[in-house]
């Protein structure tokens, strides 16, 4: 599963085999027992929340928002193949 990214202990990345058909582009983020879901195209959107405070929910969508670019780029270009 490639990492894209680690911030505060968060860790972002996608899996390697997301579905047949693939998944739209997403990434997740885990900390511990926390973890989320974002989708990534065609807008900024949470997929689903597990184990998160309002808070760390908000912190780590606005990471995802920073790094939007970065992690579609990273999806196309490991799904390329």
């Amino acid at each position: 599963m490639p990492n894209l990214l680690r911030v505060d202990g968060w860790r972002y990345f996608f899996y390697s085999n997301e579905g047949d058909p693939r998944e739209p582009p997403h990434v997740h983020a885990r900390k511990g027992a926390s973890e989320a879901k974002f989708w990534l195209e065609p807008e900024l959107a949470l997929a689903y929340s597990d184990a998160m405070d309002p808070r760390s929910l908000r912190e780590v969508a606005a990471v995802v928002q920073q790094h939007r670019t970065a992690f579609i780029r990273s999806w196309h270009e490991y799904f390329a193949n």
